[in-house]
């Protein structure tokens, strides 16, 4: 069996597009971007594909089973919705959408159709470095972890100043970009966060049409205890980075641009162990394969809808925390946990 899939959008969107042409079970059949320039580039590079002007069209007149979201961020929400009313499975670019009500619409929809799958292009979790993070993690050889400090350093302030994303009312850099990391942390930890508080600033980006926060940090409990802190840095001065400190009771793991190191011991003379493993080592379209794969023959996909939903919920709570300047609790909503007992069952 094959899935017919189409792609919205085709910046980041053109490297799902590959994906989706070299998997073996999908069958590439719809792209769309407004952009005259890329639906070029997709025609030449995806010959007998047919190309659409808008995601309406693409949506209504294209017999699809999955349908990948990677338009701007503000148009995620209606286009997962409507492709969800329409019985397609759906594989959207982080973030999933923007405000609170549209993450509850969404959960909504899927807890109407059961039987459709949804994941989010938090990649990072198929980073060599971070998968090999995470067993060493799972087979206790951090002992028991009690912090972890994850940066989302963008480095690309003119994304903002002088970028689509800067256009958005309200724009989020904890949405836009502290999402990767923020699934990091709950991946890593296995762990929901009760309370958030958090600050936030746009010192960086005064001057430029900006209104909005360039930097945003939070303080996150852990149900188990744990204690984390999580940052989005777009206005920083130096290059992309995921900045990763993870304490154990019997090591600590610390993030490096070259490698990682893991230190085992408190003596002032220790010496790490070098961790070569790449960073981030991964491909925009990594995730897609075990989607398709959960779609097909019922697995888990390497982000799952809890995933998601926890990871968004998580991002509102650091949000409105900003906003109001006082603790915020994140709930995990009943629908959720209801639309997961499904799929996994």
């Amino acid at each position: 069996m094959s899935l017919r899939a189409g792609v919205i959008g085709l910046g980041v969107g053109f490297q799902h597009a590959i994906g989706l042409a070299q998997h073996p079970n999908c069958d590439l059949a719809a792209l769309c971007d407004r952009d005259p320039v890329k639906r070029q580039q997709a025609k030449e590079h995806f010959p007998g594909v047919p190309l659409f002007e808008t995601a309406e069209a693409l949506l209504e007149e294209s017999d699809l089973d999955l349908i990948c979201v990677a338009s701007y961020d503000d148009d995620h929400a209606n286009q997962i919705l409507r492709a969800l009313t329409l019985g397609r499975h759906v594989f959207a670019e982080k973030p999933l959408c923007l405000m609170p009500e549209e993450t509850a619409a969404i959960r909504d929809a899927l807890e109407r159709r059961r039987h459709l799958r949804l994941s989010s292009n938090t990649v990072l979790r198929a980073s060599p470095r971070f998968a090999q993070l995470k067993r060493d993690i799972d087979d206790g050889r951090l002992g028991r972890i009690y912090a972890i400090e994850g940066d989302y350093n963008y480095g690309r302030l003119e994304k903002l100043t002088a970028g689509w994303r800067g256009r958005i009312p309200n724009y989020s850099v904890m949405l836009g970009g502290g999402i990767h990391v923020a699934d990091l942390l709950l991946w890593l930890t296995g762990q929901a966060v009760g309370e958030v508080v958090a600050l936030g600033n746009g010192i960086a980006s005064t001057g430029s049409e900006f209104s909005g926060r360039d930097y945003a940090i939070a303080l996150l409990r852990f149900a188990d205890g744990t204690v984390g802190k999580l940052s989005a840095n777009f206005g920083c001065v130096e290059p992309h980075f995921h900045r990763l400190l993870v304490y154990g009771t019997e090591a600590t793991f610390e993030n490096g641009r070259g490698s990682a190191r893991l230190w085992r011991s408190r003596a002032a003379d220790a010496v790490p162990e070098d961790i070569a493993t790449p960073y981030p080592g991964v491909a925009k379209h990594a995730l897609l394969p075990s989607f398709v794969e959960a779609i097909l023959h019922g697995s888990a996909p390497l982000v799952d809808e809890n995933d998601v939903l926890g990871a968004m919920e998580l991002c509102h709570a650091i949000d409105q925390a900003i906003d109001c300047g006082r603790p915020v609790k994140v709930e995990t909503s009943r629908m959720t946990r209801a639309v997961l007992e499904t799929h996994h069952a």
